[in-house]
């Protein structure tokens, strides 16, 4: 096993069970975006613990679209449905208009979408490599 794998493999992480109130609707949000991503056959889904790390967010979410329309079309989705089902809009969002990186904050959570060249350009997961991942098999078992 690379030190690479190793440090995956140990890095891996469950939702936590939320204690508070504000726990919970924060874990709905990042279960509604990730769903949501999903749905539009958003690709290489990461999620990032970076609450220990960073004072911006407590969670950052990576997905790859392999076009500009399917960017846009995973931007859109997630929206709707954090609308929809957390009440919630993004405070901002950038990059809609050209379609190769979007990134919406919703506060508790900071959203990425990137085309694979520019994902690999930026390559955020390297950058926050210290931040704890997401085993994102484990996101339908949060509770409501």
């Amino acid at each position: 096993m690379t030190n690479s794998e190793n440090y995956h493999n140990n890095n891996l992480l469950t939702l936590p069970l939320p204690t508070s109130e504000a726990e919970q609707k924060t874990n709905r949000l990042v279960r509604t975006i990730l769903t949501a991503a999903d749905d539009r056959k958003a690709a290489d889904i990461v999620a990032l613990d970076v609450s220990e790390v960073s004072y911006l967010t407590d969670y950052f979410i990576i997905v790859t679209g392999f076009s500009r329309t399917q960017v846009k079309a995973i931007s859109d989705a997630i929206e709707e449905k954090v609308a929809k089902e957390c009440h919630k809009d993004p405070s901002r969002t950038e990059g809609k208009s050209e379609g190769s990186w979007i990134l919406q904050d919703y506060g508790d959570a900071i959203v990425h979408i990137f085309l694979p060249e520019e994902r690999e350009f930026y390559n955020l997961e390297a950058f926050w490599s210290h931040a704890k991942r997401f085993d994102l098999s484990q996101i339908d078992l949060l509770s409501e």
